[in-house]
C-alpha cells in the first residue's frame, strides 16, 4: 500500500514549540484518517527549525464502503412521517425501502444507505488544508495578503501519496514535491517523490538532520567529546539541550574561550548570561570542581577553518554580555541589602495585602515565632526574613529573575552576614517542585515556611484560591512545599498557631479595607497595620464604637472560616503527597476529620491505621463500628435525637452488653492513655481487644427492644463505641 509523505515547510519556527507542534500534527492527520474510514500503518512525526514532516505507511487506496440500516416508522404511518424518513434516508420513494415484521410491533420500513468509499488522494486533499487552517499555535502570524495564520509564513507544502503529489491549494499556495535543504551547505530545491528520497536527499546534500532525537544525541556527544578532548567537563543543562536541539538544523558543536578574568563573577551570574541570551553550555574544570573559561556553542553551519571564526566571535560577544553582568554586580555590590528592602515599600505584593515590605513583615514575625519549634535562633530567623526579598530590586535581578535569592545570599555574604541567614535568603523560595530539594537548615527552613503560610493565608483572606486547572498564584506548590518540608524534617507544628497569627494581621486589613466606603482614607493607615491592637482603634475611629465591635467579630468569625478551609486545602496535598508514597487517602480525611492539624502526627496516625486495617481485628472492628454507626444514624433521623449520654448499668440485662459496657470503660482508659503518650500502636491495640465483646453484642443482643428505656439504653451504649473508635480516626470516611 502506498505511503503518505507530508512536510509543511516554513520559516524558523521557535524551539521550543517544536516538539508539541510535531506531536499536533501527527496526532491530527492520523484522526482526520481515521474518522474518514481510511486505513493506515506506521506513524513517524519529524520536527526542526523550519519544517514539520509527517510519514504514515500503508496508507489504503480509499476508504472503506460503508453499509448502513436505517430504521423508519411502521407501515402506514401518518404521511408526513414517512416523508421524514425518505428525506433523512435520501430515498426517493418509499419503494426503495425494504419491509420487515417485528413480532411485537408489525411491519416497519427499513433503508438500507449503501455509501461507497472514497479515493485516498481526495480524502487526503481536504484533511490537509483542514488540518493546517485550524492548527493551533502559542503565537502565530499572518502574511502578505491572506487570512492564513501559521507560526512563520508558510513557504512550501510537500504531499505526496505513493510516490505522486496529493493536488491541494491553500491561499495560493500549492501543494507539490519539492523541498528546500540548509541554506547554506544544501538549499536545493530538492525533489522528493517518496519519504525515502525525501530523508535521503535532505540528510545528504540538503545538509538537515530529520529527526530530533537524532539532533539531541549528536549534540550532546559532541559536547562531551569536545570537553573531554580538552580535559574539561560538560556542565549538563537538559533544557538548554533541548532548546539548540529546536535551533540547529545541522548541528556543529565548537568549543569557544571567554576571558579569565570574568570567573570572579556568581557561577549562576555566568551561566546564565551563556544561557539565556547566548545558548552556550557552561563548562567545568573537573579537577577544581569550578567553571573553566570556556564555553560550549552549537553552530549550525560547518565553517572551513574547523569553526575557528565562528568561536572568537561568540567569545566576544559573550565577553560584553558578562561585562554588563560585572556592570550589575558591581552596582548592586555597592547598595547593602537593607537598603534595597527599603525600595520594597514601593512594590504591591496584592493589593488587597499591602506591599512586598508588608509581606516581609509579616513573614519576620512569623518567623521569629516558628524558629523554636524548627530548632533556629528566633533573632536570625527574623533577619533572614527582613532580608529575603531585598534582592527582587538587584540589578542583576532585574536581569535575571532565576536569580532571586542566590543574589540575595552572595550579597549577604559580602556584606558579613552570618551563613545560615544568607543561605536562608536563597533556600527560602525552596521547594519550587516535587522534585526540588526542600530547605534542610534551620533558619532556612523558619523563613521558607513563614513566606509560605503567609502567601496561602493572605490569598485565602482575599478569596483568590485556586479553582479547577487555575492557579496562577502556584498556591497549590506553596502548600505542598508547606507539607514537604514539615514531613520530611518531621517538625511539629499545629498549623492552626502560624495561620492565626497571620489571620490577626491580615483578615483585619482585608475587612477594614472593604468596611470604610472611602478606599483614599485608608491609604495613610497601611503603613500602620502592624499591631492587632491597632485596628479596633481605626476602625472605631472610622465607624463608631458599635461598628467596631460587629467589625471585631466579622472578624473573628472570617478567621475561623478561612483556617478551616485552607486546613482542608492543606489535606488536599497531603493526600496528594502519600497517595504518591502509596498510602490510602480515605484514612487521612478520617484522621483530619478529628481536627488535627499536627501533620506529623496525622501522617503517623494513618500509617498506624492503615497497619490495623489490613489485620482481621482492624477490619471485622470496622465493620462492628459502621454497624453501630448506621443504627445510631437510622435511629436519630426517626427520633430527631442524639443519642449521647451516660448508659444505665442496671438496665443492662444481657451478659453480653454487660461485657461490652465494661470493655468499652476500659478500652477508653486505654486509648486515651495511648493518644495522650501519641502511641497509636498502643491506641489501636486497646482497641482491638474491643472486636469480641462488640462482636458478641450484635450476635446475641437485639438493639430495638420493645421496652424503651432497654432500647435507649442500648443505642447509647452504640454511641460508646462511636465514642471510643472516633478518638483515633473519623472511622464513617473509611472505605471498605
Amino acid at each position: 500500500m502506498p505511503q503518505l509523505l507530508l512536510e509543511l515547510f516554513c520559516e524558523e519556527i521557535p524551539a521550543r514549540m517544536q516538539a508539541k507542534a510535531q506531536s499536533d500534527l501527527g496526532a491530527a492527520l492520523t484522526k482526520a484518517l481515521g474518522d474518514a474510514g481510511l486505513g493506515f500503518g506506521n506513524v513517524e512525526t519529524l520536527s526542526g527549525p523550519r519544517r514539520l514532516t509527517v510519514i504514515i505507511d500503508d496508507v489504503a487506496e480509499k476508504s472503506e464502503d460503508v453499509r448502513e440500516e436505517r430504521k423508519g416508522p411502521k407501515v402506514g404511518a401518518p404521511e408526513k412521517a414517512v416523508e421524514g424518513f425518505m428525506r433523512g434516508a435520501g430515498l426517493a420513494s418509499i419503494d426503495q425501502a425494504e419491509v420487515r415484521s417485528d413480532p411485537k410491533k408489525g411491519d416497519f420500513y427499513v433503508a438500507i444507505i449503501e455509501t461507497p468509499g472514497r479515493a485516498a488522494t481526495d480524502i487526503i486533499a481536504e484533511a490537509i488544508p483542514a488540518i493546517i487552517k485550524g492548527f493551533h499555535w502559542p503565537k502565530s502570524m499572518r502574511w502578505g495578503t491572506g487570512d492564513l495564520r501559521w507560526v512563520r509564513p508558510l513557504q512550501r507544502i510537500v504531499c505526496t501519496l505513493g510516490g505522486a503529489v496529493v493536488p491541494f491549494e491553500l491561499e495560493g499556495l500549492s501543494s507539490g514535491d519539492e523541498t528546500e535543504g540548509h541554506r547554506v551547505h544544501g538549499r536545493g530545491p530538492f525533489k522528493v517523490a517518496t519519504a525515502e528520497a525525501y530523508k535521503a536527499a535532505l540528510e545528504g546534500e540538503g545538509h538537515v538532520m530529520l529527526s530530533r532525537d537524532a539532533r539531541r544525541a549528536k549534540i550532546h556527544a559532541d559536547a562531551q567529546k569536545v570537553c573531554a578532548d580538552a580535559g574539561l567537563e560538560l556542565v549538563e543543562d537538559i533544557g538548554l539541550l533541548e532548546e539548540v536541539t529546536g535551533l540547529a538544523e545541522w548541528p556543529v558543536v565548537l568549543l569557544g574561550e571567554m576571558d579569565p578574568a570574568f570567573l570572579d563573577l556568581p557561577e549562576e551570574v555566568i551561566q546564565l548570561s551563556m544561557r539565556v541570551h547566548q545558548k552556550y553550555f557552561a563548562v567545568r574544570d573537573p579537577k577544581t570542581g569550578k567553571l573553566a573559561p570556556n564555553f560550549v556553542v552549537v553552530a549550525n553551519i560547518a565553517a572551513k577553518d574547523g569553526g575557528v571564526k565562528i568561536a572568537q566571535g561568540n567569545s566576544r560577544v559573550l565577553s560584553a554580555r558578562l561585562n554588563d553582568g560585572r556592570f550589575f554586580w558591581d552596582n548592586d555590590l555597592a547598595t547593602p541589602l537593607e537598603e534595597m528592602g527599603k525600595k520594597l515599600s514601593t512594590i504591591d505584593f496584592k493589593k488587597e495585602l499591602g506591599t512586598i515590605a508588608d509581606k516581609v513583615e509579616r513573614v519576620a514575625a512569623l518567623a521569629r515565632e516558628l524558629a523554636p519549634k524548627v530548632g533556629a535562633d528566633p533573632a536570625l530567623a527574623e533577619r533572614a526574613a527582613r532580608l529575603s526579598k531585598s534582592d527582587l530590586v538587584s540589578e542583576m535581578v532585574y536581569e535575571f529573575p532565576e536569580l532571586q535569592g542566590v543574589m540575595g545570599r552572595y550579597y549577604a555574604l559580602k556584606q558579613g552576614e552570618p551563613e545560615g541567614v544568607a543561605n536562608a535568603i536563597r533556600d527560602h523560595y525552596k521547594p519550587q517542585g516535587p522534585a526540588d530539594a526542600f530547605p534542610t537548615e534551620p533558619v532556612s527552613i523558619a523563613v521558607a515556611l513563614a513566606d509560605k503560610l503567609d502567601t496561602l493565608v493572605g490569598f485565602w483572606a482575599i478569596d483568590e484560591k485556586p479553582t479547577g486547572s487555575k492557579d496562577p498564584f502556584a498556591l497549590r506548590r506553596a502548600a505542598l512545599g508547606v507539607v514537604r518540608t514539615i514531613l520530611e524534617k518531621e517538625i511539629r507544628l499545629k498549623l492552626t498557631m502560624p495561620m492565626a497569627i497571620l489571620l490577626g494581621r491580615i483578615v483585619p486589613l482585608v475587612n477594614l479595607a472593604e468596611t470604610v466606603e472611602s478606599l483614599e482614607k485608608l491609604q495613610p493607615l497601611f503603613s500602620k497595620f502592624e499591631l492587632e491592637a491597632e485596628f479596633s482603634s481605626l476602625v472605631e475611629s472610622h465607624l463608631g464604637p458599635e461598628a467596631a465591635i460587629e467589625f471585631s467579630k466579622q472578624t473573628n468569625e472570617s478567621s475561623y472560616a478561612i483556617a478551616q478551609d485552607l486546613l482542608s486545602f492543606f489535606a488536599d496535598r497531603l493526600k496528594q503527597y502519600l497517595r504518591d508514597a502509596g498510602k490510602r487517602f480515605d484514612l487521612i480525611d478520617a484522621v483530619f476529620a478529628l481536627g488535627e492539624d499536627d501533620l506529623v502526627l496525622v501522617t503517623k496516625r494513618v500509617d498506624a491505621l492503615s497497619d490495623f486495617l489490613n489485620t482481621d481485628d482492624g477490619a471485622n472492628l470496622l465493620a462492628g463500628y459502621k454497624r453501630a454507626v448506621n443504627i445510631l444514624k437510622a435511629e436519630e433521623k426517626k427520633d430527631s435525637t442524639t443519642y449521647q449520654g451516660l448508659v444505665k448499668t442496671e438496665l443492662l440485662a444481657e451478659k453480653e452488653e454487660q461485657a461490652l459496657y465494661e470493655a468499652l470503660k476500659d478500652g477508653e482508659i486505654e486509648v486515651s492513655a495511648a493518644l495522650k503518650a501519641e502511641d497509636f500502636e498502643a491506641a489501636l491495640s486497646a482497641m482491638s481487644k474491643l472486636r469480641g465483646p462488640i462482636d458478641s453484642f450484635f450476635d446475641q443482643t437485639m438493639v430495638n427492644a420493645d421496652d424503651v428505656a432497654v432500647r435507649h439504653n442500648r443505642l447509647y451504649l452504640l454511641s460508646q463505641i462511636r465514642s471510643v473508635l472516633g478518638q483515633v480516626a473519623d472511622f464513617t470516611k473509611i472505605e471498605g
